[in-house]
């Protein structure tokens, strides 16, 4: 095994340590403020990276990809576990009817709304598809620190935790009509890849999960089951890379499979929770320190259109899938302002779609970089306000 030069090495922790440290001090911060620590920490991430002071040592970044991956995966976990059957059976109409009217309605109103602004149908179609991607890290962690659990930060878990595989299909569906639009052929490769890899994840999640929920939590309490907790989380991760399939609806699998199948504890996912801020911490200074601001500046009037659009399609599909499903009538205007974070997943799409369309993989990636910026900085504020109006307005009703 060869280590890394001892400068090197030295600075690669010296500089983990500042990490932690700024994690404590944007938990501490949030607290104080009410404002999301996941935007501090993306702000620090922001200054540290190359857009800012250019801080981050070489050795350091390339740690990103694994510790995304298993900051995400822990997510999906814990995403995963709200899906129980009593959750279901209370929140169940509910998830599924705001996910799909969200991206139902914003997959047609944003591709209109920026094929009338002068971008090609074909461009305006994958900029449709990308903007019904979310954020589940972040509107998760914005739920954990406003510490509200009530009816509807339940619902909002189970919108996030299946919003990854309805962005997928969506994403495939529309690639396939673009490239007919742009010319090429009726190619279903894309649509089929993208079922597979759905399909996969799930079953994938079931053959992890299934075992796990029989056989973890039979030793004693504490230290051993916090080890099967991260064995899983490796354990599911790594299978889902090396089987070129989703680790996201693959953990959010084996989160639902064990909350619904084991008798016998429930604490797996508290010690995930346990475990997973650290992971946290790097995970959103790392993808600050990613974000490069340049791409607010490329983005012009048909960025700026996007935005909007985004924002206006989230609050009428969120408002018209909980009138659907029934919700309180306080809380359905709500729905849309709290899922307004976008990360990793339309950068993913981006990248793909830009490999497909090369004569508008400029545009797609300038318009999918520079907007994340803008939605990984104001939709955590976003959610954060909307739980603490709906917070304030249960106590004043309850008073």
């Amino acid at each position: 095994m060869t280590l890394a030069p001892p400068g090197d090495l030295a600075s690669a922790l010296m500089s983990l340590g500042v990490l932690f440290l700024a994690g404590l001090a944007a938990d501490a911060l949030g607290h104080r403020t009410r404002l999301p620590r996941v935007t501090l920490l993306l702000g620090c991430g922001l200054l540290a990276g190359t857009t800012g002071f250019d801080l981050m040592p070489v050795l350091l970044t390339e740690l990103s990809p694994v510790i995304s991956i298993i900051a995400l995966t822990m997510v999906a976990f814990l995403l995963g576990g709200e899906l129980s059957l009593k959750a279901l059976r209370a929140n169940g109409k509910a998830i599924v009817l705001i996910s799909l009217s969200i991206v139902l309605v914003t997959l047609p109103l944003v591709a209109a709304g920026l094929w009338l602004v002068g971008l090609p149908l074909a461009a305006a179609l994958v900029l449709g598809a990308l903007a019904t991607a979310t954020d589940p890290a972040a509107t998760y962690d914005v739920i954990h620190q406003t510490g509200v659990e009530n009816r509807f930060t339940h619902t909002l878990k189970g919108i996030v935790a299946i919003d990854d595989a309805w962005g997928l299909i969506v994403f495939s569906l529309v690639i396939v009509l673009a490239r007919a639009l742009d010319g090429g052929e009726w190619s279903f490769v894309v649509l089929q890849l993208s079922l597979v890899e759905v399909a996969g994840s799930l079953l994938l999640g079931l053959a992890i999960g299934v075992p796990a929920a029989l056989l973890t939590g039979r030793l004693s309490k504490g230290e051993p089951l916090r080890i099967e907790a991260l064995g899983l989380v490796f354990v599911t991760a790594g299978l889902a890379i090396w089987l070129e399939l989703s680790y996201l609806i693959a953990g959010m699998t084996v989160g639902t499979v064990i909350v619904n199948l084991a008798r016998h504890h429930t604490r797996a996912f508290h010690e995930i929770e346990h475990l997973q801020w650290p992971f946290m911490i790097m995970f959103f200074i790392f993808a600050g320190a990613s974000l490069d601001a340049e791409g607010l500046l490329l983005v012009g009037p048909a960025g700026l259109a996007y935005a909007v659009l985004r924002i206006a399609a989230r609050m009428l599909g969120g408002w018209l899938g909980a009138s659907l499903a029934g919700e309180p009538v306080r809380e359905r205007k709500w729905y849309g302002p709290a899922l307004l974070p976008q990360a990793g997943v339309a950068i993913g799409m981006a990248l793909i779609a830009a490999e497909l369309f090369p004569a508008y993989g400029s545009t797609i990636m300038a318009m999918a970089v520079g907007t994340t910026i803008a939605f990984e900085l104001i939709g955590p504020l976003a959610a954060s306000v909307t739980l603490g109006r709906l917070a304030r307005k249960a106590d004043a009703d309850e008073g």
